[in-house]
């Protein structure tokens, strides 16, 4: 990420976050419309991301198309984000996604678990080659996918995980499902000052287990950690930990495979 990025991602979060109230679930999907619009649009992607036109003019471009049709807190952030000034013009289609995952989080009652419930679709996505071609594949429609994610997600899941994932299906924009999942679930868990870290071991943990391991990674990191676990026998014993880019293992296999290096070497 390059410096005028995250000091223009800065300023839409900081933006978002003077609105309060004012944002809702809607804000959020209205952001991730205006973003596939920008984005299916060479000439307008090109001129929004340009740090040669003029910021005023941006803003007005930004009002001329959407303030017609979305509500005014989406377009005060629309405009505030094509003010900015972004490293590239990839870097302001991710920033407008990354403050639409932000809104939808904001709006979700005390009572929802976005994280964890992404972390559940992305495991079973996952662990289903079929379902993960799918969802993936660059062949399959957007609304056979939009759709797909209804039928795994509907009733199942809380209004704004719903629209995330609909979100990362509809624009993936060259990464994998996977990869989009985990991109979301940060992203969620820092709106809410906390962090994910993802846990594995051959056994699941005992609750005075995950307590401790909450205890000492929220110190480590200065804030809540949300612990999303793993089990995988073939980890052998001990513990794999990632937070973001962090990873700790310390899982017996890690260890064995270590030896075997060592000793061809």
């Amino acid at each position: 990420m390059g410096s005028a990025t995250r000091v223009a991602l800065g300023e839409a979060k900081a933006r978002l976050s003077s609105l309060g109230s004012q944002v809702d679930l809607a804000t959020g999907e209205e952001l991730f419309a205006a973003g596939r619009i920008i984005g299916d649009s060479t000439h307008l992607l090109g001129a929004l991301s340009d740090p040669g036109v003029e910021a005023a003019i941006k803003v007005a471009l930004v009002k001329q198309l959407f303030a017609p049709g979305y509500g005014p807190t989406t377009v005060e952030l629309l405009s505030g984000i094509a003010s900015s000034r972004w490293s590239s013009h990839t870097d302001l289609l991710a920033g407008i996604e990354e403050i639409g995952i932000r809104a939808v989080a904001s709006s979700a009652p005390a009572s929802a678990a976005i994280d964890a419930e992404l972390f559940e679709f992305g495991r079973a996505i996952t662990s289903d080659a079929k379902l993960e071609l799918a969802l993936g594949s660059k062949l399959g429609s957007t609304d056979q996918k939009r759709g797909l994610v209804e039928r795994l997600l509907g009733g199942r899941a809380s209004a704004q995980t719903v629209a995330i994932a609909r979100q990362l299906v509809t624009q993936p924009r060259g990464r994998r499902i996977g990869e989009l999942i985990r991109f979301a679930s940060t992203i969620v868990a820092d709106q809410s000052g906390s962090a994910v870290a993802t846990v594995t071991t051959a056994a699941p943990l005992a609750p005075a287990q995950v307590q401790r391991l909450q205890t000492t990674l929220a110190a480590q990191y200065g804030r809540r950690v949300q612990l999303n676990q793993v089990i995988d026998a073939s980890v052998i014993g001990g513990i794999r930990i990632q937070i973001g880019d962090d990873v700790i293992d310390g899982s017996v296999a890690t260890r064995i495979n270590d030896l075997r290096l060592q000793l061809a070497g």
